[in-house]
């Protein structure tokens, strides 16, 4: 007998299940963000999170214990399936495998390990933002260090998409049209865009201009790569799908605007906020929401787009709740996410401050109970993924034939 679990037959998408759960951490952190105050800080941290604690009602310590267990679960397992992808990856770069991916359409998919490494500095940061004392006192000589480390993994990032349009831009056909029938071809545009918004927190949290300065232009550079390649693709893909229809298990895919767009949101609300603090750049909360609403309705446009052809194809009858399996499943988990994310944002900083809701009014936990359903939705979601791909299960051994 042998064991046998469905990852052993290794994909770079696997790298997603470390973005899921990274991602989910980002949604409990909302809950410090938007319900402890820290005045004079854009973000909440430790003695912010322990003075709230200590003073509020059984409601917000609730709110507290849930937040903080649920950041370091989800950031303890974005680290370990990271660290297992970086392990299973070094292993599939010595396969046949590995070197036909890297003479495919599906070449781009490698794009998930930059896009993995991003995620995950950005995971330690509210890791250290939340549960480690004082930090905020050395935080501007942490600054660089991180840029630095973003600009590495954007280098990464922009090297695989080099080694890939130059393959496919100088030696004509070696682009499958036929195959480019869903939106995997976006995948490093969220690479990139996670390295943006990774770039750009210094420029909402530092108080040195150079460092904000520096902040708004890298981010700025990844930003405006991710938004241009990512129109390329999405044109050139919807074009392939109306001729050949979508590729069943790259359906998912077809939700990948929604997290783009919730990075993309919040890297632009960085930028703001160092504009407005360093640079005396000045805009209104009316300005915010509307921008965050044109950034949830494109969200809600592709979510309804993409279901109606996961149903359609029977998606999650076959691959989330059947007996069939996909590492492009992952890429489910993210929409989800960044839809929670999105909303939070789009209720805090724009109904609220706008004063078009009240905080904690009916219409305001309306909306925050949207979000918080998509948050628990996920959570479901990546472990039963999880359970489906990385359990293990006990098959006959193949008999010696004599």
């Amino acid at each position: 007998m042998q064991t046998t679990r469905p990852a052993d037959k290794y994909s770079p998408l696997y790298f997603l299940a470390s973005v899921g759960a990274g991602g989910l951490s980002v949604t409990f952190f909302m809950y410090l963000m938007f319900w402890v105050p820290h005045p004079g800080r854009p973000v909440p941290i430790f003695e912010d999170i322990m003075a709230a604690f200590s003073t509020g009602g059984v409601a917000q310590q609730s709110a507290i214990v849930i937040a903080m267990a649920g950041i370091a679960f989800f950031v303890f397992m974005n680290l370990q399936k990271l660290f297992w992808n970086i392990s299973a990856f070094n292993r599939f770069r010595r396969t046949e495998a590995y070197e036909t991916l890297r003479n495919s359409n599906s070449e781009t998919t490698l794009l998930a390990y930059p896009l993995a490494l991003a995620m995950s500095v950005n995971g330690l940061f509210i890791v250290g933002l939340v549960f480690v004392p004082g930090l905020w006192g050395i935080v501007e000589y942490l600054f660089p260090f991180a840029m630095a480390a973003f600009l590495a993994i954007g280098v990464f990032a922009l090297s695989i998409i080099g080694d890939f349009l130059g393959r496919v831009l100088t030696k004509g056909g070696l682009f499958d049209v036929t195959a480019n029938n869903s939106f995997a071809q976006l995948l490093p545009a969220f690479a990139l865009s996670m390295v943006s918004v990774g770039l750009a927190a210094p420029a909402a949290m530092s108080t040195n201009s150079l460092v904000v300065g520096v902040s708004l232009v890298g981010s700025t550079f990844f930003a405006t790569v991710a938004i241009v390649y990512g129109a390329v693709a999405l044109f050139t893909a919807f074009n392939s799908m109306l001729h050949y229809g979508t590729a069943k298990e790259s359906s998912p895919t077809l939700m990948i605007m929604i997290p783009l767009m919730t990075i993309l949101g919040i890297m632009f609300l960085r930028q703001n906020h160092g504009l407005h603090t360093t640079y005396e750049v000045h805009g209104s909360p009316a300005e915010t929401m509307v921008f965050l609403a044109r950034l949830v309705s494109v969200q809600v446009m592709f979510l309804l787009l993409g279901l109606v052809v996961l149903k359609r194809e029977n998606y999650f009858a076959d691959f989330v709740f059947g007996s069939k399996t996909s590492p492009g499943s992952y890429a489910l988990v993210c929409p989800g996410v960044a839809l929670s994310v999105l909303l939070q944002f789009f209720l805090h900083k724009g109904l609220v401050e706008a004063g078009v809701l009240d905080k904690f009014s009916v219409a305001y936990w309306v909306v925050a109970v949207i979000s918080i359903g998509f948050q628990f939705a996920m959570v479901a979601l990546v472990l039963r993924l999880n359970r489906q791909h990385f359990a293990k299960s006990t098959d006959a051994a193949a008999v010696p034939a004599e």
